[in-house]
């Protein structure tokens, strides 16, 4: 039921600009079922307030006064696509230590502008899996009231983390005494700060499990948190209806936060046998950004990234794409998450082309982005397809993504909740 009435409050504030007495017809050359991977030619998408009521094919719209036909004779329609993690506030041409001086003010600015370049892209759903002083939080808010522009916003706020952790920040000096806001410590503290990430607006919860590429001082496979902390940590976004990302690099993590219950392991770089398992028996979701190495490699030395760091990325890279190959493979639940920040918003789709380089269907790599990503955030029944009774989230490319997946890194039309805001014709 509570998750019902946050959906349904989620629904109506995403459709604030909708005229309610106007439909909207959408037509084009073809459309994605992805689901079973159909192409439907000639579809007619009937859209009201937001929300498709009828998916018809070889049909031509009868128009009333406010009716609006938007006519898409050489493309192909899709549900809009989702990241289930990124870093809106986080930009990757500035440096770690310029970003030290950066209010949350400034935090927030930044966000709204990348918010409305990840629309732009084709992702009308997003996952922001942690950042400072709940800026994406009030960008979030700010789109769903419509004063500004971007995707729907799932928020977990600032991160939970260790004392000294990949979630803090070791990068100032000890007498400065400063703790990241994520930071908490033993069962009960991870409690406290769950229930204040909720209480400042969150809904969804992101903890780190093992050490990081980007952080100082920790190791890719060193395990943080116990699995008694893990499981607090679960078990209080869960009685709220909320979902668990862990970021985790290492073994020891991964399989400790896949028995605490998580719902999502980020990066999952070093899987083992039983990890892979663990996570096929659970059913865990696994959002493995597999792209975003190639920039840092290419570009972290000229962006500031210290070399700490990118020896940390020559590390990991092959093992996680190996990783993720043995996961496709022995059948993982998979979503679609790129880490969005560690190279610029808006090429999120450049992952799609990987996914495929490492052993996903061009279908599978598209269905991680929509009805995945809809059942990791329980939205299943309201995004992800094109359905009557599903939100008017579509976007249109030129051509089959299932014939050339890279289509999807230039989207020339993209419509949220029924509005239009973009469109290359």
């Amino acid at each position: 039921m509570k998750q019902k009435i946050l959906s349904s409050a989620i629904a109506l504030l995403c459709l604030h600009s909708v005229n309610a007495h106007a439909v909207t017809y959408v037509s084009a050359k073809a459309m994605l079922d992805v689901q079973t991977g159909q192409l439907i030619n000639a579809p007619l998408i009937t859209i009201d307030n937001g929300i498709i009521t009828a998916v018809e094919r070889n049909k031509t719209p009868t128009l009333s006064k406010d009716d609006e036909h938007i006519s898409l004779p050489e493309l192909t329609l899709m549900p809009g696509l989702m990241d289930m993690h990124v870093h809106l506030t986080s930009d990757p041409t500035v440096s770690r230590s310029e970003r030290l001086g950066q209010s949350v003010p400034r935090m927030a600015i930044k966000a709204a502008y990348f918010a409305k370049k990840t629309l732009e892209a084709g992702f009308t759903t997003v996952r922001n899996v942690g950042a400072d002083g709940y800026s994406v939080i009030a960008v979030r808010d700010g789109i769903n009231a419509g004063d500004i522009i971007g995707p729907r916003i799932w928020a977990a706020g600032p991160s939970l983390g260790i004392t000294g952790g990949h979630c803090d920040n070791n990068r100032l000096p000890p007498e400065l005494k400063y703790t990241a806001q994520g930071v908490a410590d033993g069962p009960w503290g991870v409690r406290v700060k769950v229930r204040e990430n909720i209480k400042y607006g969150a809904n969804a919860i992101k903890f780190c499990a093992t050490g990081g590429v980007f952080s100082k001082g920790t190791k890719l496979g060193a395990q943080q948190y116990s699995l008694q902390e893990m499981q607090a940590i679960v078990d209080e976004a869960h009685m709220r209806d909320l979902t668990v990302a862990a970021h985790a690099h290492g073994t020891d993590g991964i399989k400790t936060a896949i028995r605490a219950g998580v719902d999502s392991v980020e990066h999952a770089s070093y899987l083992d046998d039983e990890a892979i398992q663990l996570a096929k028996d659970h059913g865990t979701w696994l959002s493995m950004d597999i792209y975003n190495t190639e920039y840092t490699l290419s570009f972290g030395e000229q962006n500031g990234v210290d070399e700490e760091n990118l020896n940390k990325e020559r590390q990991v890279s092959k093992v996680q794409r190996d990783s993720f190959k043995r996961a496709v493979a022995a059948g993982v639940n998979m979503v679609f998450g790129t880490d969005a920040a560690i190279y610029p918003h808006g090429d999120n789709a450049k992952q799609f082309s990987r996914m495929v380089e490492f052993g996903m269907s061009e279908l599978q790599a598209i269905q991680t982005a929509t009805i995945n990503s809809a059942k990791l955030l329980k939205m299943d029944a309201q995004l992800g397809q094109l359905k009557p009774g599903f939100a008017a989230d579509l976007i249109a490319v030129k051509g089959s993504p299932l014939q050339n997946i890279t289509l999807l890194e230039q989207i020339p039309f993209v419509m949220k909740a029924g509005v239009v805001y973009k469109s290359e014709k």
